[in-house]
């Protein structure tokens, strides 16, 4: 390893030791960097990787709602805006009770390189609350929005930072967090939140779009070594928007999502989730806000596993769509054990460090990184942007192409990247390369800051 990458790791780690989140993604990214750091000893003087690795702001701030029953409660708020060399810091929000600063650093520093690779104008950033919505009545979590965005407001724009949805934060929370901020500005930047409902400037296929460039990345992937999707068995983790836009594109592709995962176990579908009816009920289970797998089982005659993870089953993909660290180093040993060619992240930080590199070292596997993998939701989110600036609305088709032609790029310039420093077909490291130069240079030419 270059000696500079390993400063700059063993710095962080130093430093941030109690948020062990953001550790473990700055060490993935940063160890595929030393070819590259190698041949540009000017990263080396400018300190871009230090740099790089310190968000620009961090900020938080108090968050206090009162529920239906008149009792006040206290969360903390977070934004950090990471990097905005290449354009407006741009990323989810994220209400989950396990939200801490490590969390939203490290999904900051993961976003800026996702964002990079789309080939847009959009710098990286994260934010949220330790909130929990689950339980929470409509009312609830509206007067909780509102009492987020009136902190929040003063630090966001269309220009500045642009805001959109995560775990915990849907089309529902969105309207309330948009609702507040055109009240506090009195104006309609539109532009200023992503995932927007359609009545108000939100773009079609914008739940789907994480899922729907999952499939589209994969193909990718497939065509490279030959083969297609057709036919092909996917095992899926979550069975969120996400899990959801991929059993909708798999379907359509003829291939079968086999399994679907909550924190109550994991379900077995040897017929796949691919019927309109099996599809549609994914919507139903999310909105009953019972966060049970199970029902799915229920419904539908499936095999439910209590208390356990998809990861043994038997397929020609594995695609963990739901949470970080959800694939430990014994999850990679059955997937390998298993003769499973294709390991495709698409949840952030879906495998923990000592489980990919296991599975990135095991003759055979293909692994594909989350930050090119998951890249259609944000892509998708500035194709909203543009839309707005545009005052335009494009067909769903339009949408879907724009979506496939990025997903696409993405695949080739992380290819070619890892061709370039001789890594052969690495994804992992073609994808941190890539996105890691167009940040670089523009860090260079705007000077010391």
């Amino acid at each position: 390893m270059n000696a500079y990458v390993e400063s700059v790791i063993n710095r962080v780690r130093e430093k941030y030791v109690s948020e062990p989140e953001f550790v473990q993604t700055v060490e993935e990214v940063l160890s595929s960097l030393s070819p590259v750091i190698d041949a540009h000893p000017e990263y080396v003087k400018a300190d871009l990787l230090n740099r790089m690795t310190e968000p620009e702001r961090m900020i938080s701030f108090r968050v206090v709602w009162t529920d239906d029953n008149g009792e006040v409660h206290t969360n903390t708020g977070y934004r950090c805006q990471f990097n905005g060399a290449i354009g407006p810091y741009k990323g989810g929000l994220r209400f989950q009770k396990n939200v801490y600063p490590g969390i939203i650093k490290f999904l900051g520093f993961e976003q800026t390189f996702k964002n990079s690779l789309t080939g847009l104008p959009i710098g990286g950033a994260k934010g949220g609350s330790d909130f929990d919505p689950a339980g929470k009545s409509d009312a609830e979590i509206m007067r909780f929005c509102q009492s987020f965005m009136t902190a929040l407001y003063r630090y966001i724009g269309p220009d500045i930072d642009v805001p959109a949805g995560d775990i915990g934060v849907g089309g529902r929370e969105i309207g309330y967090l948009f609702g507040q901020y055109r009240r506090l500005k009195g104006v309609w930047e539109n532009g200023v939140l992503t995932g927007k409902g359609t009545s108000y400037g939100g773009s079609l296929i914008r739940p789907e779009a994480t899922g729907y460039g999952a499939i589209y990345y994969l193909n990718e992937v497939l065509a490279h070594e030959g083969e297609s999707i057709n036919g092909k068995t996917i095992a899926v983790s979550g069975f969120g928007n996400v899990a959801w836009g991929i059993c909708k594109k798999a379907m359509q592709l003829g291939a079968k999502v086999v399994t679907l995962s909550g924190p109550d176990g994991y379900i077995y579908d040897p017929d796949g989730v691919s019927t309109e009816e099996k599809v549609n009920y994914m919507l139903e289970m999310r909105a009953s806000g019972r966060n049970r797998v199970q029902d799915y089982a229920d419904k539908f005659g499936a095999k439910f596993f209590p208390g356990e993870k998809p990861w043994g089953e038997k397929v020609d993909i594995i695609m963990p769509a739901a949470m970080q660290n959800d694939v430990n180093i014994d999850s990679a040993k059955k997937i390998i054990a298993n003769n499973i060619k294709y390991y495709i992240e698409v949840a952030n930080m879906p495998t923990t460090n000592d489980a990919l590199e296991l599975l990135r070292s095991t003759e055979g596997v293909i692994v594909a990184p989350s930050k090119a993998v998951n890249a259609g939701g944000v892509g998708v989110s500035a194709l909203e942007m543009a839309q707005n600036s545009e005052r335009l609305v494009w067909t769903e088709e339009e949408v879907d192409e724009h979506l496939g032609a990025m997903m696409r790029n993405i695949h080739k310039v992380s290819a070619e990247a890892a061709e370039e420093f001789g890594l052969g077909y690495d994804l992992v490291a073609g994808a941190n390369i890539a996105g890691f130069k167009k940040v670089a240079t523009a860090m260079l030419e705007q000077g010391i800051f």
